[in-house]
């Protein structure tokens, strides 16, 4: 194993003899660390500020860099519970979560008998939802293997204990995503991440322009599944998780590749704006924009 997959199994161990609020707490201090150092030596820090000067230009400045700080804290907290979520027994870690908001839509949805499509952004602490929806049914996740390529049976091997299903990007995935759904069961998608040049087009997120996955609505019009958001809202002082639901819009399953892409990240955004500072701001969403477009992280490092 290299040493980077070493010093990253080693602190997912060392987080998950942690509780809950001291994994926390070790999170904070690093985002907070990342918040006060320069931009130049904090590179999260700067893309971060990027998009929030795209996402929301009504704050005054000093608003926008309270949020900035909040963000890279609330991703310090994301990175440290890796360890807990992945590692801790399941019973504990289903005790951190807390009567979700509007459950009711994944009931209805799933009654339709059409199978349910869960969109879960990178908000909150979305990987602790493999463990919080195993008791609601079947789940099958579309996944993208980690960039460090040795650490992916550690990561699959996590996100499966529950019983869930893990399939690939490929075509083979899709089919399966499709084979679930017409069994009324549950697919699980990250859907704010940029799909490759060939699996998508340009849709409006927060006003601008970004490569935005067309699987989505695809898979909504060919099937007739029920499109529901979802998140893992973190609550403070180590309070544990709330699952917060939400109806996609309806557009999302139109046979238009705009139209459904666009009602994506409309879906996406109505999601984030709940609580914007557990966004995973410190993303390049907009890394690849469309011709002679401008690119906003020019000059920060790759």
């Amino acid at each position: 194993m290299s040493i980077p997959a070493k010093l990253l199994t080693g602190f997912f161990k060392g987080m998950s003899r942690l509780s809950l609020r001291q994994a926390q707490a070790v999170g904070a201090a690093v985002g907070g660390l990342l918040a006060v150092l320069p931009e130049r030596w904090s590179h999260p820090k700067r893309v971060t500020r990027l998009n929030l000067e795209v996402a929301f230009p009504e704050l005054s400045h000093a608003e926008r860099q309270a949020l900035v700080k909040q963000s890279l804290i609330e991703l310090g907290k994301t990175a440290a519970e890796l360890g807990p979520v992945w590692l801790k027994p399941v019973e504990e870690v289903k005790s951190w979560l807390q009567p979700p908001q509007n459950q009711h839509l994944l009931e209805e949805a799933l009654a339709k008998g059409k199978g349910v499509m869960l969109l879960m952004p990178h908000l909150g602490m979305w990987e602790i939802l493999s463990v919080a929806l195993a008791d609601y049914g079947q789940i099958t996740y579309l996944y993208r293997p980690p960039n460090l390529a040795e650490m992916e049976d550690f990561m699959v091997t996590a996100r499966e204990r529950q019983g869930a299903k893990l399939v690939p990007t490929d075509v083979k995935g899709v089919r399966a995503l499709t084979k679930a759904l017409k069994q009324n069961q549950m697919v699980g998608i990250l859907p704010d991440q940029d799909p490759g040049e060939r699996g998508g087009v340009y849709a409006p997120f927060f006003g601008r322009p970004a490569r935005t996955m067309t699987l989505v609505g695809r898979l909504a019009h060919k099937t007739g599944c029920a499109v529901l958001m979802v998140a893992a809202k973190r609550l403070p002082k180590g309070q544990g998780f709330q699952m917060v639901w939400q109806p996609a819009e309806s557009a999302i399953s139109d046979a238009d590749e705009l139209t459904a892409a666009t009602a994506l990240n409309q879906s996406v955004e109505q999601l984030v704006r709940q609580f914007p500072e557990q966004y995973q701001w410190e993303y390049k969403r907009y890394r690849h924009p469309p011709e002679r477009g401008e690119d906003i992280y020019k000059g920060v490092k790759k």
